[in-house]
């Protein structure tokens, strides 16, 4: 009754129908840790219906709290539990997201989700691919501040390795072993020939896997690709490369000596000063643009800008809730004076409402925020 999701923005998001259940759940992968995760998620939907059954009919409850159960009540669900869970439900349908991060154990019931940790968890300054590249061999992997997973390379790429590696060499230096499987992994393995034909070989190979990635990945990701390879690998592919989005720093090491947490580790050595960069570059263009009337940390003031589809970016503070409305069409913010628990946040609100103008929303900690009001927006015009 539920689905697992990876996408984010999901259209859920968008189609609230009050009310709106958020969960969120730190979990674990291995035993024993695992061993509380059933227990700690049995209280929190415990909580959620006795909030529900505060405010709504029992008819409005049943709904929501069937699909709560049906995770409950799932052995192969809690058997393969990463870092964390997100469930949001509400009377007509219900998404999971899986996380590779803890996260704070939270049940809200509002008229709207709670979707703040959701964007930080999935916002674009922190995200990067990383190619594992051999003499013989190709891996890909997609990776945030939270963890690297590895990325399927596809058919139609193996039959373009297949139809390369089945052309004429000199000396035969390449031969095919295996192709772009379920683990996304392209092999090729060499044999005999010349020293200059192993050269020869090995810069076709490497021509060949920097065009795919940059049409099939890099292109359409538009985000940093890492290289991972021993340093003769990097300097020979670096020559080659007409990727705009391959970074200079590399991983000097076989892809295939390092697991996935190794990965995550090194590759956010790389990437966290960049992320930092970013964000500093944000807050400054905020304040220009704040100097030039073409920004604002006001929430009446933003929340027009919303509704007139003005707002480029919206920084946001990550643990700062504002209760509120607000309402995309007309701009109107009706903020919650009376410590009335059924409103939504209000920041969520127009974190939503922007993100579905396609402009950009970044969580930032209350130490890297330019203001004090819990948001920060840079206009269009």
């Amino acid at each position: 009754m539920y689905k697992i999701v990876k996408d984010f923005p999901n259209d859920l998001l968008y189609k609230e129908v009050e009310p709106c259940v958020s969960l969120y759940q730190t979990t674990h992968r291995h035993a024993p840790e695992n061993k509380s995760d059933h227990i700690i998620f049995k209280h929190l939907i415990q909580q959620m219906e006795d909030s529900l059954e505060q405010k709504y009919k029992r008819t409005n409850v049943t709904p929501i709290m069937n699909f709560f159960y049906g995770i409950r009540d799932d052995p192969e669900f809690w058997m393969h539990t990463q870092d964390g869970i997100a469930v949001l439900a509400s009377q007509n349908e219900c998404i999971v997201y899986r996380l590779n991060a803890p996260v704070k154990d939270l049940v809200l019931v509002a008229d709207g989700f709670h979707i703040r940790p959701l964007i930080q968890y999935f916002q674009t300054a922190n995200t990067y691919t990383l190619l594992g590249l051999g003499s013989n061999s190709i891996s890909l992997f997609e990776g945030n501040r939270y963890g690297v997973k590895e990325i399927e390379i596809g058919d139609q790429i193996a039959s373009e390795i297949e139809a390369l590696n089945g052309e004429e060499h000199a000396d035969g230096f390449l031969t095919h072993g295996r192709y772009g499987g379920a683990d996304g992994v392209a092999m090729f393995h060499g044999h005999g020939g010349r020293k200059d034909a192993i050269g020869k070989d090995m810069e076709r190979f490497f021509r060949y896997v920097d065009k795919t990635v940059l049409e099939n990945f890099s292109k359409p990701m538009k985000v940093p690709l890492i290289l991972v390879s021993l340093e003769e690998h990097q300097s020979e592919f670096r020559k080659i490369s007409n990727n705009p989005y391959l970074l200079q720093e590399g991983i000097e090491m076989s892809y295939e000596a390092l697991d996935l947490d190794q990965l995550t580790k090194k590759s956010w050595e790389i990437m966290e000063p960049l992320f930092l960069k970013k964000t500093q570059t944000l807050v400054e263009r905020y304040r220009t643009a704040k100097a030039n009337a073409l920004g604002s940390d006001e929430l009446p003031e933003v929340a027009r800008a919303i509704a007139e589809n003005n707002v480029e970016t919206l920084l946001v503070e990550a643990d700062r809730i504002i209760p509120g409305r607000f309402e995309a069409q007309s701009g109107r913010l009706e903020l919650d004076t009376t410590g009335n628990s059924e409103y939504g946040d209000s920041i969520d609100h127009m974190g939503k409402a922007v993100m579905k103008n396609k402009g950009e929303v970044v969580v930032l900690p209350l130490e890297r925020m330019p203001t004090k009001t819990g948001l920060a927006a840079i206009f269009r015009y």
